[in-house]
């Protein structure tokens, strides 16, 4: 019997993540706010829910991928009461990047109502979850780890497991969406010394990140900036100030100073101030172009 899942968030990330899991065999039941983003998978045979709550069933599985704490909060705990639909013994893998503190809630929620959340945060972009080449995060409960375990893997290349602490899988996106955005600011100094010191930056990029910067980061996002191309927008900008928020709490919570951030928080917001909110977030490397009087190359 083919397996029956509920996926709630049909964004740039959740969309072909669920072509993926209809490419996989599994039996899809859908919703989306906006109702027409659905339209590519119900003609591959999902089902169209009306509400998010009711792509659930009891004792089911329902994986969300949402733009944000409040979105998550409102599926499991508001009008769709995803956390009692899916009970008893139902799993919600919340796939979305949201604070470690809104996920250790939220499965203390669940369990009050007989079911189980797993945190399983991706780390790529559309092109890759397109791809199935995600690379993901989880934690939460054992159990409902090795049950979903398929699920996920028909999403993503990989799988990497952080424990039974139900934060602790956002804790490591978190991090590894600051150390991006660190890496993005560099580049963009970088490019602006060089710039003002009439080198080619992407000439200089091609070879650093071919030699001591050989890693995926550099190497996809070298290009956009030493070029000046941030469209179309990948993650935009808005959502990078979103996680650095989330990183900050997340320190001050821990009560780990993270200054970077603080820094790359003022340049999301910088950039958002200055009319860019639509560019893609790698965009705030323009932010040191500006302090350095360049105009912008794109």
């Amino acid at each position: 019997m083919t397996q029956k899942i509920g996926f709630v968030g049909l964004g740039a990330m959740g969309l072909p993540m669920a072509a993926n899991l209809l490419a996989a065999g599994y039996h899809l039941t859908v919703y989306n706010r906006t109702a027409s983003k659905a339209e590519p998978l119900i003609a591959k045979g999902a089902h169209r829910a009306e509400r998010a709550g009711d792509v659930a069933h009891p004792g089911g599985i329902v994986v969300s991928m949402l733009a944000d704490d409040a979105s998550v909060k409102a599926l499991v705990t508001g009008e769709d009461a995803l956390a009692e639909r899916i009970a008893p013994d139902g799993i919600h893998v919340s796939m979305s990047t949201v604070s470690p503190a809104t996920t250790r809630e939220l499965a203390a929620y669940h369990a009050t109502r007989g079911s189980v959340m797993v945190a399983a945060p991706v780390f790529g972009r559309p092109i890759q979850a397109q791809a199935k080449q995600l690379r993901v995060c989880v934690s939460g409960p054992a159990g409902a780890k090795a049950k979903v375990r398929p699920i996920i893997e028909a999403m993503g290349q990989e799988v990497f497991d952080f424990g039974d602490n139900p934060g602790a899988a956002n804790v490591v996106k978190l991090a590894g969406n600051f150390m991006i955005a660190a890496a993005l600011e560099a580049m963009g100094e970088a490019v602006a010394m060089m710039r003002k010191s009439g080198v080619d930056p992407a000439a200089a990029l091609e070879m650093l990140t071919k030699t001591i910067f050989a890693a995926p980061v550099y190497q996809g996002y070298g290009p956009v900036i030493a070029h000046g191309v941030f469209t179309p927008a990948g993650f935009r900008l808005p959502l990078g100030l979103k996680d650095i928020d989330l990183v900050l709490q997340t320190a001050g919570a821990a009560n780990a100073p993270m200054p970077t951030a603080s820094l790359l928080r003022d340049r999301f917001i910088s950039a958002i101030a200055k009319g860019r909110a639509d560019l893609d977030w790698s965009a705030i490397a323009l932010g040191a172009a500006d302090d350095a009087g360049l105009k912008e190359s794109r």
